[in-house]
Protein backbone atom coordinates (compact mmCIF):
# COMPACT_ATOMS: atom_id res chain seq x y z
CA UNK A 1 0.00 0.00 0.00
CA UNK A 2 1.66 3.15 -0.92
CA UNK A 3 1.60 6.37 1.04
CA UNK A 4 -0.20 9.17 -0.88
CA UNK A 5 0.49 11.92 1.79
CA UNK A 6 3.21 14.43 1.51
CA UNK A 7 5.24 15.96 4.39
CA UNK A 8 4.20 18.89 5.71
CA UNK A 9 7.87 20.17 5.52
CA UNK A 10 7.87 20.00 1.79
CA UNK A 11 6.86 23.37 0.01
CA UNK A 12 3.59 23.24 -1.36
CA UNK A 13 3.54 24.64 -5.25
CA UNK A 14 0.86 26.42 -5.69
CA UNK A 15 1.17 26.89 -9.25
CA UNK A 16 -1.67 28.85 -10.86
CA UNK A 17 -2.84 29.97 -7.81
CA UNK A 18 -0.35 32.32 -6.99
CA UNK A 19 -0.72 33.89 -10.49
CA UNK A 20 -4.29 34.42 -9.76
CA UNK A 21 -5.24 38.14 -8.52
CA UNK A 22 -8.72 36.57 -6.73
CA UNK A 23 -6.60 33.66 -5.04
CA UNK A 24 -4.00 36.43 -3.35
CA UNK A 25 -6.67 38.17 -2.82
CA UNK A 26 -8.62 35.55 -0.65
CA UNK A 27 -5.44 34.47 1.39
CA UNK A 28 -4.99 38.41 1.92
CA UNK A 29 -8.45 38.10 3.27
CA UNK A 30 -8.46 35.17 5.22
CA UNK A 31 -5.25 36.40 7.11
CA UNK A 32 -6.82 39.85 8.19
CA UNK A 33 -9.84 37.58 9.06
CA UNK A 34 -7.96 35.47 11.22
CA UNK A 35 -6.06 38.61 13.06
CA UNK A 36 -9.55 40.16 13.26
CA UNK A 37 -10.69 37.31 15.20
CA UNK A 38 -7.48 37.23 17.43
CA UNK A 39 -8.43 40.86 18.12
CA UNK A 40 -12.40 40.58 18.70
CA UNK A 41 -13.26 37.17 19.18
CA UNK A 42 -13.55 37.39 23.11
CA UNK A 43 -16.24 39.96 22.62
CA UNK A 44 -18.14 38.02 20.20
CA UNK A 45 -17.66 39.89 16.82
CA UNK A 46 -16.67 38.53 13.48
CA UNK A 47 -15.46 41.16 10.86
CA UNK A 48 -19.17 40.77 9.52
CA UNK A 49 -20.66 41.52 12.42
CA UNK A 50 -17.88 44.39 13.37
CA UNK A 51 -19.57 45.55 9.42
CA UNK A 52 -23.29 45.63 10.45
CA UNK A 53 -22.47 47.97 13.83
CA UNK A 54 -20.28 49.96 11.79
CA UNK A 55 -22.96 50.87 8.93
CA UNK A 56 -25.45 51.80 11.34
CA UNK A 57 -23.65 53.72 13.75
CA UNK A 58 -23.07 55.70 10.36
CA UNK A 59 -26.85 55.20 9.16
CA UNK A 60 -29.04 54.83 11.79
CA UNK A 61 -32.60 53.61 10.83
CA UNK A 62 -31.60 51.95 7.31
CA UNK A 63 -33.67 48.87 7.20
CA UNK A 64 -32.03 45.29 7.62
CA UNK A 65 -32.31 45.07 3.76
CA UNK A 66 -30.71 48.01 3.30
CA UNK A 67 -27.65 47.20 5.29
CA UNK A 68 -27.74 43.96 3.60
CA UNK A 69 -27.65 45.52 0.34
CA UNK A 70 -24.88 48.03 1.09
CA UNK A 71 -22.50 45.17 2.51
CA UNK A 72 -23.16 42.77 -0.47
CA UNK A 73 -24.81 40.35 1.87
CA UNK A 74 -27.86 37.43 1.77
CA UNK A 75 -31.30 39.18 3.83
CA UNK A 76 -31.76 35.61 4.95
CA UNK A 77 -28.19 35.76 6.47
CA UNK A 78 -28.83 39.41 7.54
CA UNK A 79 -31.20 38.23 9.91
CA UNK A 80 -29.49 35.91 12.29
CA UNK A 81 -26.98 38.46 12.41
CA UNK A 82 -29.35 41.12 13.69
CA UNK A 83 -30.32 38.51 16.19
CA UNK A 84 -27.02 37.82 17.33
CA UNK A 85 -26.24 41.87 17.97
CA UNK A 86 -30.11 42.83 19.18
CA UNK A 87 -29.42 39.74 22.01
CA UNK A 88 -26.08 41.34 22.90
CA UNK A 89 -28.05 45.04 23.24
CA UNK A 90 -25.79 46.55 20.41
CA UNK A 91 -28.31 46.92 18.00
CA UNK A 92 -32.42 47.05 18.44
CA UNK A 93 -34.81 46.96 15.64
CA UNK A 94 -37.85 49.18 15.22
CA UNK A 95 -40.42 49.08 13.33
CA UNK A 96 -39.25 51.10 9.88
CA UNK A 97 -41.37 54.48 9.20
CA UNK A 98 -42.23 54.36 5.54
CA UNK A 99 -42.96 50.02 5.27
CA UNK A 100 -44.29 48.77 9.03
CA UNK A 101 -42.99 45.07 7.34
CA UNK A 102 -39.49 46.34 7.42
CA UNK A 103 -37.49 46.88 10.36
CA UNK A 104 -34.84 49.88 11.01
CA UNK A 105 -31.63 49.16 12.85
CA UNK A 106 -30.59 51.73 15.55
CA UNK A 107 -27.48 51.63 18.11
CA UNK A 108 -28.68 51.00 21.69
CA UNK A 109 -26.80 52.87 24.41
CA UNK A 110 -24.72 49.83 24.86
CA UNK A 111 -23.61 49.83 21.35
CA UNK A 112 -22.44 53.28 20.99
CA UNK A 113 -19.97 52.75 23.66
CA UNK A 114 -19.27 48.92 22.53
CA UNK A 115 -18.64 50.55 18.94
CA UNK A 116 -15.79 52.65 20.16
CA UNK A 117 -14.13 49.82 22.33
CA UNK A 118 -14.40 47.86 19.22
CA UNK A 119 -13.34 50.35 17.21
CA UNK A 120 -10.15 51.14 18.59
CA UNK A 121 -9.16 47.09 18.69
CA UNK A 122 -10.01 47.13 15.06
CA UNK A 123 -7.82 49.97 14.18
CA UNK A 124 -4.82 48.77 15.76
CA UNK A 125 -5.03 45.79 14.26
CA UNK A 126 -5.65 47.54 10.74
CA UNK A 127 -2.52 49.57 11.76
CA UNK A 128 -0.52 46.46 12.46
CA UNK A 129 -1.17 44.84 9.20
CA UNK A 130 -0.63 48.29 7.27
CA UNK A 131 2.40 48.58 8.92
CA UNK A 132 3.84 45.78 6.39
CA UNK A 133 3.36 48.17 3.58
CA UNK A 134 6.05 50.23 2.48
CA UNK A 135 4.50 53.10 3.78
CA UNK A 136 1.77 55.82 3.15
CA UNK A 137 1.99 55.77 -0.71
CA UNK A 138 1.67 51.55 -0.85
CA UNK A 139 -1.31 51.73 1.85
CA UNK A 140 -2.89 54.63 -0.83
CA UNK A 141 -2.33 52.03 -3.84
CA UNK A 142 -3.47 49.37 -2.48
CA UNK A 143 -6.77 51.12 -1.35
CA UNK A 144 -7.69 52.93 -4.71
CA UNK A 145 -6.65 49.42 -6.09
CA UNK A 146 -8.84 47.37 -4.17
CA UNK A 147 -11.77 50.23 -4.74
CA UNK A 148 -10.93 49.85 -8.65
CA UNK A 149 -11.32 45.83 -8.02
CA UNK A 150 -14.86 46.20 -5.89
CA UNK A 151 -16.70 48.26 -9.09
Amino acid sequence: MADDTKKTDQPIDFGILNSLVGYRLRRAQMNFFSKFSEVCSDLGISPGLFAIIAIVERNPGLTQTAVAQALGNDRSAMVSAVDKLEQMDIIERRPAKNDRRSYALFMTKKGEQFFITITDRVMEHEQTMAARLEGENELNWLLKTLDTLSK
